[in-house]
């Protein structure tokens, strides 16, 4: 039978006559997805097995992108009400438990990424393989979206890893990779490329236990009578980070396991955690909103898809170039990392090696990681540089003489980038010989956290300068949103105004802690009081003259500027500051509405403004700017749509 989207092959004449390969690709598309057309065709498949049955069937990916990336999201963007949500769940609901009820051996091969649905196929399967690359990563990132793992991954998932480590995957939607897959259960072996399918041949065909019967004796009393006190534990923990009337899904998934078997569809429809509730709640809305809005933003990275940067070189060797650099090293680039002296180059080098053995878990790679950081303080790398970056402290002067020695030794095809954050690239680049070769490349604090990072265009800047640029950056795993040369370019012009009203607030006597509290509880990942010491007092005395309005600085920051309390780097600031955690007493989640509105009116102001002058192209390119630049409520979809929506 032929197939659009998938062929089915089976083996013949040797020992392993009789097994079949299932193999996924899906047409007119770089990545596999699940939509109606391909799981219709996955039942005519599990058909035709049924028929002549395999002695074993093993599931593959023909595409070099990944294994399967999930369902077609377009498909359910069209899901609009209860009755079409429904129907889609059930699609794939009923099509994975017939292929976990299949009487012959399964096995998913997983190579690359496999999310959402795939990760649910995968673990319908009897077995499954992972390839021991970089990009194989397993995740059920539904929650992300507002919605539920809805086609067995409630169900299976904790049946064969356990509830605490299925339900920390299911509520966070975080990526595990091959070896951690292997270590947790989810996969049977962890295997070089080389290997990986004559070991699938070999497991499938085994008859070795499935890892639902493997699982220890405790694990399956937490399946069940102790199902209620790790329910208990998980949604305390889910309280911490997300608010139920913000993000329902979380609380669903715990409930839904918990009471349901792990069966969306046996929700009823009246109750807070169904289907139902989720898909008319305004949140799945913007979070699918926001999902868009990234993939938006990788889609900048396209325009120069001929540039291929190798080579990096970072002038200053501070927390911010310093954590750019090993950014960059990370994510295999070579980058050579200039300071005035070996000394000042040295604690960067430090700080990356640590971030290297805590993100890849190998000391292997970590070494080779490493091995990729140079300290140069002649600054020889310039010369052999693709994209140069410069990260020093804000002087225009000292920027300006750096750039002249730059722009004399770099290559003519080289990125010239600054990391500016507060002075116009247009003043910077006013004493270089060909000012268009200036654009600006702006990271955020912590640079390993922060996704965005903001593609500057000054009024000179080539096209093709900034088109490279954004290439780079979608090259390191980062999201570039063009914008305008202006202060505080989208981000920190935002931030500021709302910062200086927070500030204004301690003036008045109301705490840091109560701050702050407000607008976590409005679903800020942290308050603005606690974000000014993180960022430093200097820094935040700084970007006020230039970003607000108000000539009159707020006088407790400029008390504990003067004292030299500059926040966490000091140790004490509006805070005091014990291990990297912020002191606090009292706050807690107390919501706030009235007072959070007040420190948002200055932020969402200022959105509109620079949407309306031009600095970035789109109000939906703001919200996504503010959102992956700041940690602005993604439940909200951005300033801008929470504005059009309240």
């Amino acid at each position: 039978m032929t197939y659009k989207h998938w062929k089915l092959e089976r083996e013949t004449g040797d020992q392993n006559a009789g097994l079949a390969w299932a193999i996924l690709d899906t047409a007119n598309s770089s990545t596999n997805t699940l939509g109606a057309e391909v799981m219709a065709e996955l039942g005519l498949i599990l058909d035709e097995c049924e028929r002549t049955p395999p002695r074993g069937l093993v599931f593959k990916s023909a595409k070099d992108a990944g294994f399967i990336a999930g369902a077609n999201i377009e498909e359910f963007t069209t899901a609009d009400t209860p009755e079409k949500a429904r129907a889609l769940i059930q699609r794939g609901w009923d099509a994975y438990n017939r292929l976990a009820a299949v009487s012959y051996p399964t096995l998913a091969l997983v190579r690359g990424h496999c999310m959402g649905g795939g990760t649910e196929l995968a673990l319908a399967c009897r077995y499954r393989i992972a390839v021991d690359e970089p990009g194989t990563k397993f995740a059920l990132p539904e929650v992300m979206l507002g919605i539920v793992p809805g086609w067995g991954g409630m169900l299976r998932l904790p049946q064969i890893v356990g509830p605490a480590a299925a339900l920390d995957m299911m509520l966070t939607g975080k990526n595990i990779d091959a070896k951690r897959a292997k270590k947790m259960g989810l996969a049977d072996a962890c295997v070089p490329p080389r290997v990986m399918e004559n070991a699938a041949r070999m497991l499938v065909l085994s008859g070795k236990p499935p890892r639902q019967a493997q699982l220890p004796f405790m694990q399956k009393l937490m399946n069940g009578p102790l199902k209620g006190m790790v329910a208990k534990g998980a949604k305390k923990q889910v309280a911490k980070r997300a608010r139920q009337e913000h993000y329902p899904a979380p609380y669903a998934i715990i409930d839904q396991w918990q009471n349901y078997g792990g069966n969306t569809l046996a929700v009823p429809a009246d109750q807070p955690t169904s289907l139902d509730a989720l898909i008319r709640h305004s949140t799945t809305r913007n979070l699918i909103k926001v999902f868009f809005l990234q993939d938006r933003l990788k889609g900048f990275g396209k325009d120069a898809k001929s540039f291929a940067p190798r080579h990096v070189h970072v002038v200053g060797a501070g927390v911010m170039g310093g954590d750019i650099a090993a950014w960059c090293a990370l994510r295999g680039m070579t980058v050579t990392l200039q300071d005035q002296s070996v000394e000042r180059i040295a604690p960067a080098v430090g700080r990356a090696a640590k971030f290297f053995e805590k993100k890849l878990r190998d000391r292997k790679l970590a070494r080779f990681a490493l091995d990729r950081l140079i300290a140069d303080p002649k600054g020889d790398g310039v010369r052999q540089a693709d994209v140069i970056i410069e990260a020093i402290f804000e002087n225009l002067d000292a920027k300006q003489k750096l750039f002249a020695d730059i722009e004399a030794r770099a290559r003519p095809d080289a990125v010239i980038a600054s990391n500016t954050s507060s002075l116009k690239l247009a003043d910077i680049a006013a004493t270089f010989k060909d000012p268009s070769r200036l654009v600006g490349i702006h990271f955020f604090n912590p640079v390993a956290m922060m996704p965005l990072v903001e593609v500057v265009a000054g009024e000179k800047t080539a096209p093709e300068a900034a088109q490279k640029a954004a290439a780079f950056v979608r090259r390191i795993d980062k999201l570039p949103l063009p914008v305008k040369d202006a202060p505080g370019f989208l981000v920190n012009a935002v931030l500021g105004p709302y910062m200086n009203e927070a500030m204004k607030c301690v003036d008045e006597g109301i705490a840091p802690e109560t701050i702050d509290a407000a607008l976590v509880a409005f679903g800020m990942p942290m308050g603005p009081i606690e974000l000014a010491d993180t960022v430093g007092l200097d820094v935040a005395v700084h970007a006020g003259k230039q970003l607000v309005a108000d000539a009159v600085p707020p006088k407790k920051l400029v008390e504990l500027f003067e004292a030299g309390k500059l926040g966490k780097k000091s140790g004490q600031g509006f805070y005091t500051w014990v291990d990297g955690k912020a002191q606090k007493v009292g706050g807690g989640d107390t919501a706030n509405p009235e007072l959070a509105q007040r420190m948002l009116k200055p932020l969402l102001d200022a959105t509109q403004r620079l949407v309306k002058e031009g600095v970035v192209a789109d109000a939906e390119l703001a919200d996504a700017g503010v959102i992956f630049g700041t940690g602005f409520a993604p439940y909200t979809g951005g300033p801008m749509n929470y504005l059009a929506n309240r």
